[in-house]
């Protein structure tokens, strides 16, 4: 797209000179006679860039930039200023306001052109950061789901994410481990420092060494520069250790020195790496198994469990599917652009009846296969996919079960009376031809369990 220049001066053979020398360079512009005008031309034209002399009548270019966030954010719109040799300070004190540059009278044709380049670049890259930021906190720092167990996991984990202590997050795979480091990380102090996650499990014992402590020029064939380490990358900021129950003992041991003195060697070195970071690590294994077997270090795992988190299965919480479920077809489907798709209901209650046993990491990788493959605009239940072997009827939970034997026969009265009560839409006639009982029956337990709810 042709990028839209504001020209403001009061001058008009400047201005048309420099309408003139922009047009020919493949610019658009628009011109403006005064520093009003000016700020209702950013407001109706949207303009990629502004030049702005800056002595001119009733709003002078000062004025102009004073107000410009008024009309839209200076960030948004790089500001070039012009001036007469006479007025470098009047330059010098429009940057501080928030210009990107300033140019003198008279104007130097390639000079504007280099400089106008410049600041469009710059805008654009700004840009450019601006969405991949927004695309990567939206993939990585977006915890979806409103069950009480979640609500309470995100809770102690913001408490956790003010300190600087350890925090290992524990949970089969696929519960959105590595999501929890990433947020606790962005709810912390940290937060404007890296963020290294290191897989502990993806490489050989000696590549994860060198992938953490870094290494020295000559330490081994092919180290012919020095290269550091993930930890001392990570200096300020957060390490998410992920899968650590995989990690060998003599890199424990090596790692339990990170965690108590804050400095270690790189591979070859003799000379100590003083470092400032926060430790999350994450496992699937039973790491309290692991200790009692030697396959982990005891005091190694007490430094690491400062504060624990258990991750629940996407079985625990299968109030949030319909959500992740939905979530996932938006980003999906986005992606494809393939706007507008959606679930069946007869889909989603397949979903909720399947067991998930790759949780919410399965549940992405069902909904992207079915954006993938899937003709229809509306996802029935043959396009999920789902292995037969993990489907299930739908789990009712009946905590009435667990209750003295006379408490618990009445609670389940009352749970199918009004099951069927439920499925016959209110009915009390269908829903007694539901359970096989003669309606005046039917409603005489009603009636009974309406007494016993009513206070004396």
């Amino acid at each position: 797209m042709k990028a839209k220049l504001l020209i403001v001066d009061d001058d008009p053979d400047i201005a048309t000179m420099l309408e003139d020398r922009l047009q020919a360079s493949d610019y658009g512009t628009v011109i403006a006679r005064d520093g009003v005008e000016a700020l209702e031309l950013v407001e109706r034209e949207a303009p990629h860039l502004m030049l702005l002399d800056l002595d001119m009548p009733r709003l002078t270019g000062l004025e102009v930039l004073k107000r410009l966030p008024n009309v839209r954010p200076a960030e948004d719109l790089p500001v070039i200023v012009m001036t007469a040799h006479a007025s470098i300070d009047a330059a010098v004190e429009a940057m501080k306001t928030g210009a990107y540059d300033f140019l003198t009278k008279p104007l130097d044709k390639d000079h504007l052109l280099i400089v106008i380049g410049k600041a469009l670049e710059r805008d654009n890259l700004k840009r450019q950061v601006a969405c991949l930021k927004s695309e990567v906190d939206s993939r990585y720092a977006s915890i979806v789901g409103m069950s009480a167990k979640v609500r309470a996991l995100m809770e102690s984990a913001q408490r956790a994410a003010k300190s600087d202590a350890g925090v290992l997050l524990l949970g089969e795979s696929g519960t959105g481990k590595e999501l929890f480091a990433r947020s606790i990380h962005q709810w912390s102090p940290r937060r404007a420092m890296p963020l290294v996650v290191i897989n502990c499990v993806a490489l050989t014992e000696t590549l994860l060494e060198n992938e953490l402590f870094g290494h020295e020029r000559g330490a081994f064939t092919g180290a012919d520069r020095l290269q550091k380490g993930k930890l001392e990358m990570a200096d300020g900021g957060t390490v998410f250790l992920d899968e650590i129950g995989d990690m060998s003992l003599p890199l424990q041991a090596k790692l339990l020195r990170v965690l108590q003195d804050r400095e270690f060697h790189r591979v070859g070195g003799t000379r100590l790496v003083s470092v400032n970071i926060r430790i999350i690590a994450a496992t699937n294994k039973d790491l309290r198994q692991a200790v009692k077997t030697g396959e982990f270090r005891e005091d190694l795992f007490f430094r690491l469990n400062v504060v624990s988190l258990t991750l629940p299965t996407l079985r625990e919480r299968l109030d949030d599917l319909p959500t992740l479920a939905k979530f996932f077809l938006n980003r999906h489907a986005r992606e494809a652009k393939r706007p507008g798709m959606m679930f069946s209901p007869a889909a989603m209650e397949a979903m909720c009846r399947y067991r998930w046993p790759g949780n919410i990491r399965e549940l992405e990788n069902v909904v992207a296969r079915a954006v993938v493959l899937n003709r229809s605009d509306i996802i029935e239940p043959d396009m999920l996919s789902l292995d037969a072997v993990a489907y299930a009827e739908p789990e009712k939970r009946l905590p009435h079960l667990s209750l003295p034997y006379h408490e618990s026969m009445e609670e389940h009265s009352r749970y199918i009376i009004e099951q069927a009560i439920e499925e016959a839409e209110g009915n009390q006639t269908k829903a007694a031809d539901r359970l096989k009982l003669q309606r005046t029956y039917l409603a005489r337990l009603i009636k009974q369990q309406k007494a016993k709810e009513e206070p004396d």
